[in-house]
């Protein structure tokens, strides 16, 4: 039998074991506050000042101190090794969306796996935040209220194309994919509007993180 899902009617924040600052988790929490930890993500978190409410992973690398210092209760074991620790989290969590930080800039692999691992789980609305930046899986329609200048960077995760307002060079009409096109370096014109097809992230600096939460977050129009 499967474990249950980590529920909450809250945004959640994940913490991984990658580099993390106490800015990142300060800023992601303010936002996000149900702090869940990915392995030894509990290790960062705990450095760092905070106990997670849980851990999900496989434990090859959380420390023995991090698991007394949360206990059983707070610990949900995952078995399999054939997924990360960032897409076992990610599969046991329901929330209204998730702050992924730690999951970027040390080892480049555990990076792209973790943007591989967005793409594939489409819920709950996963935002990452970088050093500089935030990244996401556009959805299908996406309207954001930048200023003029915003960079904005497309990158797509496989065969994408698209239709864009907003945006200095529209994407209209183009076949995006990792191996041909991409979108990096675009910039805002004013308030964006895309429609997208395919797995596409989006890239935007860290400036818009509440922006683009709202949109992420926002009810469907009919």
């Amino acid at each position: 039998m499967s474990p249950l899902p980590f529920s909450t009617a809250e945004g959640a924040t994940l913490i991984g074991g990658g580099k993390v600052t106490s800015d990142d988790l300060e800023t992601a929490l303010a936002r996000a506050p149900v702090l869940v930890a990915a392995d030894g993500g509990a290790d960062a978190a705990i450095a760092l000042g905070r106990v997670p409410d849980l851990a999900i992973g496989d434990f090859d690398s959380i420390s023995e101190p991090a698991r007394a210092a949360l206990g059983p209760s707070r610990l949900l074991h995952i078995a399999e090794q054939d997924s990360t620790d960032f897409a076992k989290a990610l599969g046991h969590i329901k929330a209204r969306f998730v702050l992924a930080i730690g999951f970027s800039g040390r080892r480049l692999d555990h990076t792209l796996a973790a943007l591989n691992v967005m793409i594939r789980h489409r819920e709950p609305p996963c935002l990452m935040l970088a050093a500089e930046d935030i990244a996401f899986l556009t959805p299908p329609e996406l309207s954001l209220p930048l200023s003029p200048g915003t960079r904005v960077s497309l990158f797509p995760l496989g065969p994408s194309r698209g239709r864009s307002q907003g945006l200095r060079w529209p994407i209209d009409g183009l076949e995006f994919s990792p191996g041909g096109r991409v979108g990096t370096s675009n910039e805002a014109t004013g308030p964006v509007h895309l429609t997208m097809e395919g797995p596409m992230l989006t890239m935007l600096p860290r400036e818009a993180l509440d922006l683009a939460l709202a949109a992420l977050t926002a009810p469907m129009s009919a």
